[in-house]
């Protein structure tokens, strides 16, 4: 190991998998002397962690690249160095137009080949320092077999990666050109790094992956898992005490998944199921493979065997070819399910993508309009869900101080964030709070007196 003593600074862009590769990063470049900076200013390396999902996202990398130069071009005026990199989705995607138009990027790697950083890096700064490098091989599975194992984490929950990539090939994602296909990782690798994160203090495991319910690794017993196999495996496990998974595909819902949420305490009354719209005409554009019904069907299934769930969804408003009609079908679907929280976006075309080049767009003022209302149905329902909780009482898991002195910030069964006034010493535990007050982003409690003063 190195002695020499370097800074890094890591932007993140989207998704949780993105913040699970920051992590992992960061673990990779521990070993070569790098530790965490506050800004980029004070950084030996930068690396913006892109995503290319929400709108003008390859427009955001430019403007963070901007800003970043003149910090860099300083570094070097003083006889210094910067390494600028810009990893992800984005440098995926498009990394040869970043090295064209941001001739001070050093380098650009894709998010399958993050695990050859300390070569890259040895290229850029060793005697034949002058060179640029661009990576955006796809080889998932090399970039797993080759991770190093993660440090110890800070805080009570983590995310750990099960699965990468997919094969729907919606119209409108560039999933499947950014992450590549399907791959699930070896059951064995998942339960051993579960292990180290139980032992780091992890009380709160979320399962990641861009398709995470097609989860189909190999188990130890040489026999292909399913997403529910897994949980059930992790539910046995001493010391986690809260089981969770993100993302899903509502055609990728197996009954062991299911059967899961009715018998395994550990797994969380919660489900992000992404449904993108309520019209059966704009799903089969979409390439969704899907209908309404079907998606009610499924939610329906998961009520039946958990009653108390809470579900979560994503929204595209305005995708080419969207009428009233289209529209109000979607917004009827919220009506009927009743979601606790779900993100709702305007469309915008992904070059590369079916759906960009699509005929009959949206007007930008009536995607407005549309968006506008959808979110304040929304906001009332999710309003409305946080304030059922007042007057009870709910464990809470402590995983951070709070904004406040004298605050802590848990997270409830229900991914709900909620404030509580409480010593810092609460942080790691799970204790009863009763709720005083909610608002449509979060809950306010307090400790139960008789476990206040044990804490």
């Amino acid at each position: 190991m190195t002695n020499t003593t370097k800074k890094l600074y890591i932007k993140t862009y989207g998704c949780q998998m993105n913040s699970y590769d920051t992590k992992r990063m960061e673990d990779i470049l521990r070993p070569l002397g790098y530790s965490s900076a506050d800004e980029p200013k004070d950084a030996d390396m930068v690396i913006l962690n892109t995503c290319h999902i929400r709108e003008k996202a390859t427009d955001k990398v430019f403007s963070d690249l901007g800003r970043i130069r003149p910090l860099k071009q300083q570094r070097e005026k003083d006889g210094g160095q910067m390494v600028l990199a810009v990893a992800g989705c984005v440098a995926q995607a498009e990394g040869d137009v970043i090295l064209s138009r941001a001739r001070y990027v050093d380098l650009v790697f894709g998010p399958q080949t993050y695990h050859q950083l300390p070569e890259m890096i040895a290229q850029i700064t060793g005697a034949y320092g002058s060179k640029r490098i661009i990576n955006t091989d796809m080889p998932v599975e090399e970039k797993f077999d080759h991770l190093p194992q993660e440090n110890a984490v800070n805080g009570p929950s983590a995310f750990l990666s099960v699965q990468e990539g997919c094969d729907k090939f919606c119209t409108f994602c560039v999933v499947p050109y950014t992450r590549g296909s399907e791959y699930s990782r070896p059951v064995a690798d998942i339960l051993n790094e579960a292990k180290r994160l139980i032992s780091s203090g992890v009380k709160d495991i979320t399962l990641l992956g861009q398709n995470v319910n097609a989860f189909h690794g190999e188990g130890p017993d040489g026999k292909t898992w399913g997403l529910g196999r897994l949980l059930q495996e992790l539910n046995d496990f001493q010391g986690v005490e809260r089981l969770r998974y993100m993302t899903s595909h509502p055609n990728d819902v197996q009954d062991d998944l299911i059967a899961a949420h009715r018998d395994l305490e550990k797994v969380m009354p919660y489900l992000h199921l992404p449904v993108q719209s309520g019209s059966d005409k704009i799903l089969k554009a979409m390439n969704r493979k899907h209908t309404a019904q079907s998606y009610l069907d499924v939610l329906a299934r998961f009520r039946d065997a958990r009653p108390d769930i809470v579900f979560s969804s994503d929204f595209i408003v305005g995708f080419p070819g969207e009428t009233d009609e289209d529209f109000e079908a979607t917004y009827n679907l919220v009506e009927k399910v009743g979601y606790g929280s779900a993100y709702s976006f305007k469309y915008s075309a992904r070059p590369g993508t079916p759906a960009a080049n699509m005929q009959g767009l949206v007007r930008e003022d009536v995607k407005d309009a549309r968006l506008a209302r959808l979110q304040s149905l929304i906001t009332s329902q999710s309003l409305a869900f946080n304030q059922s909780f007042i007057g009870k009482t709910i464990p809470v898991l402590f995983d951070d101080e709070g904004v406040r002195d004298g605050q802590a910030h848990g997270r409830t069964e229900h991914n709900q964030s909620i404030h509580v006034k409480a010593p810092k010493r609460v942080v790691g535990q799970i204790l009863d709070v009763v709720v005083t007050s909610a608002g449509q982003m979060a809950l306010h409690g307090e400790v139960k007196q008789e476990q206040n003063e044990a804490a």
